[in-house]
């Protein structure tokens, strides 16, 4: 076999690799995965609290899969639903969002908006996750109805956490929350819910989309239990690591070794120690619809079952 030849054979290998990771990476972004945790931070002798995490819906119309999907959640019965943001992917996905929600509208809920809620998703290189984004690239592009969203969100009862401290009470459990608007977009307002968290619920939760760490910072200090956040795909690619897989990219900064599940804030700390949190990262259920590829990072809800201590 003459150099020509076996070059060209290399050539049609990697290009036949590079089509079967790309088929596998769309067949995985529809593996729809329910996770379940435990969260050990109720007083003692109160009965557990089901809250389901929804993020990153990045809905468009034609996703069908994904809303029966969705819609057959409310099977749970969770006690509350937490949203942090993202759903809209598409100028008409409003109706599908609230539609493929469905039965979870008639349960408690809060929600915030991400940076795809507000501004229309174009085709981005998915070399650009890997490279530092302030967000900038949404200044110019067209709006989405988010106003239409949040109205459908809270004409169901769920309560807007965009900037705001609100109070929630779950079956006996009052809970005392804050939220902030995306930090992505640099559009939370830290000051209008700065201070201490109120001592007198009997649990503190705090929601963002995206986990920036100056918003992680002021939730802890400030005394929440926990903060729930989304946005970063759980790395949306993550490549084999020892005893799993590692991410490389979170879309903000926090450090990539907390792109999805349960962990600390900070990261050293341990339950007890002043000024910190449980932190729930999502790695959601979608992706922008330009690339729509995961690998080893399903898409995901999450039950958490909060527990007392």
């Amino acid at each position: 076999m003459g150099f020509g030849s076996a070059l060209l054979r290399s050539a049609g290998v990697g290009a036949g690799l590079g089509a079967a990771v790309t088929s596998y990476a769309a067949w995985e972004a529809r593996q729809y995965t329910l996770r379940r945790l435990d969260l050990r931070v109720l007083p003692a002798g109160m009965r557990p609290v089901r809250v389901l995490h929804l993020s990153d819906l990045h809905m468009t119309p034609g996703q069908t899969r994904k809303q029966e999907w969705l819609r057959g959640l409310a099977r749970l019965e969770p006690d509350l639903v937490i949203d942090t943001g993202d759903n809209l992917a598409h100028r008409d996905s409003v109706p599908a969002v609230l539609d493929s929600l469905g039965g979870l509208l008639e349960r408690p809920g809060v929600f915030v908006h991400g940076s795809n809620d507000y501004f229309e998703p174009g085709f981005r290189n998915p070399i650009g996750y890997l490279l530092p984004d302030d967000g900038t690239r949404h200044t110019h592009v067209p709006q989405l109805p988010w106003r239409d969203l949040s109205a459908g969100l809270t004409g169901a009862g769920w309560v807007d956490l965009t900037n705001r401290r609100e109070q929630v009470k779950v079956g006996e459990a009052v809970l005392a929350f804050a939220g902030v608007d995306d930090p992505h977009l640099e559009y939370d307002d830290l000051a209008a819910v700065a201070g201490p968290a109120d001592a007198t619920a009997d649990l503190r939760l705090a929601v963002a989309h995206a986990p920036y760490l100056r918003v992680l910072d002021q939730f802890a200090a400030d005394g929440y239990d926990a903060i729930v956040a989304g946005h970063t795909h759980g790395g949306q690619v993550r490549l084999p690591w020892p005893g799993g897989s590692r991410a490389y990219a979170t879309n903000c900064d926090l450090e990539p070794a907390r792109a999805r599940g349960l962990h600390r804030h900070p990261a050293d700390s341990r339950p007890g120690d002043p000024g910190s949190a449980w932190l729930h990262v999502s790695a959601g259920l979608g992706t922008n619809p330009y690339t729509r590829v995961r690998i080893a990072c399903r898409p995901e809800a999450t039950l958490l079952t909060l527990q007392p201590r």
